[in-house]
């Protein structure tokens, strides 16, 4: 499979594969461009492949076939410290005994840096993450955010022009997650590094990356920057991962010029944008965002398809109330409101009608 390959290539991953047993394929024919100074995210479920293609990428894992460039050159038998590839990771890694100015000088003693060399470059890694007065602490005088940052700053300390990061943020609270989230996008863009990011958090790809590369079973399933994840899902996959869905079954009943029409299962026959379905009499499963669902006729958009739906549960959410209804056979059928005064109430048991413009219903592969 091949995926957007950019003339400006820094690193390369051409007809990639991995087997650890020699039988079973983790990675399968992955071929993958990422540009100088972008900021890539793979995501994907457990088990997807996504770290292994980062471990090549770090020396951790060689690959069973295939070639990985950085630069132009070929890394495959490179050993990890002579990439020049910075790597945080989700448990730190430092090391306890030593200070935090030690932490961030050992790298560059293993690479015979002079003494002065290395204080130089520790103080500015160090005020790169505004911890410059934290140098003589050990890891075990400093909260979780402050160690990563730490950790942040050794994988910057040596100029690396290629910072890996494997789940850096998964140990810290949701508050602390979101800040240190704006903080390493704003060091990628202060700085103008390439960094190839690893998580499974879909809300921390959308935030942070330039473009994400959706993992599914060893392959890339999409690759696009996260509006057009969002907003353009290529597969039910993708569709299903990326954010919350509505999904109702259908069956396609005219296709042409970049539309279609379905036939629910319940009769209704609503209008769609098609996506990998080609053929009439196709079996789908329409997609429709919860946001884009509205049940106010003045809200909905000229040309919204309406259709009945029985409300069975509200879930308040702070900023935003979850109402999940019965809607053409779907006892799952997701609509999300603002939390603004004057919301009109919605009760269990009321039947309302839902619309919601044809362009935000997508008819994908079942």
């Amino acid at each position: 499979m091949t995926i957007d390959t950019r003339n400006d290539a820094f690193v390369v991953f051409d007809h990639v594969q991995k087997s650890y047993d020699g039988v079973a394929l983790v990675v399968k024919d992955l071929n993958l461009s990422i540009g100088k100074g972008e900021f890539l995210t793979m995501l994907g479920p457990s088990g997807s492949g996504k770290t292994t293609c980062l471990m090549m990428l770090a020396g951790f894992e060689t690959a069973t076939s295939g070639e990985i460039r950085l630069a132009g050159r070929p890394i495959n038998q490179v050993p990890p410290h002579k990439r020049g590839i910075g790597m945080v990771f989700q448990n730190y890694a430092l090391f306890p005994h030593m200070t935090v100015g030690e932490n961030l000088s050992f790298p560059l003693e293993v690479r015979g840096m002079a003494k002065d060399q290395r204080e130089t470059k520790v103080k500015r890694a160090l005020d790169m993450v505004q911890m410059g007065a934290f140098i003589n602490r050990r890891p075990s005088q400093l909260s979780g955010g402050q160690q990563q940052r730490i950790a942040l700053a050794r994988a910057l300390v040596f100029d690396a022009e290629l910072v890996l990061m494997d789940e850096p943020l998964g140990a810290l609270d949701k508050q602390l997650r979101e800040r240190m989230q704006f903080e390493i996008k704003h060091l990628h863009e202060n700085l103008g590094i390439t960094v190839v990011y690893v998580t499974h958090d879909q809300g921390e790809a959308l935030t942070m990356s330039d473009r994400v590369a959706v993992f599914n079973d060893g392959r890339i399933q999409q690759l696009a920057p996260p509006a057009d994840l969002y907003e353009r899902p290529d597969n039910s996959f993708v569709a299903q991962f990326i954010g919350e869905n509505n999904k109702l079954s259908g069956t396609i009943e005219e296709i042409g010029d970049g539309k279609c029409t379905v036939r629910l299962m319940t009769g209704e026959v609503i209008d769609a944008t098609p996506v990998n379905v080609t053929e009439k009499g196709a079996k789908t499963l329409v997609s429709i965002r919860p946001e884009r669902v509205e049940f106010k006729p003045e809200m909905m958009p000229p040309g919204a398809h309406t259709l009945n739906a029985e409300v069975i549960e509200i879930i308040y959410m702070g900023d935003i109330l979850r109402a999940v209804l019965r809607v053409a056979g779907s006892d799952e059928f997701v609509m999300k409101m603002r939390n603004t005064l004057g919301q009109t109430k919605l009760a269990p048991g009321q039947t309302i009608k839902v619309g919601w413009h044809p362009q935000d219903a997508r008819a994908l592969d079942p």
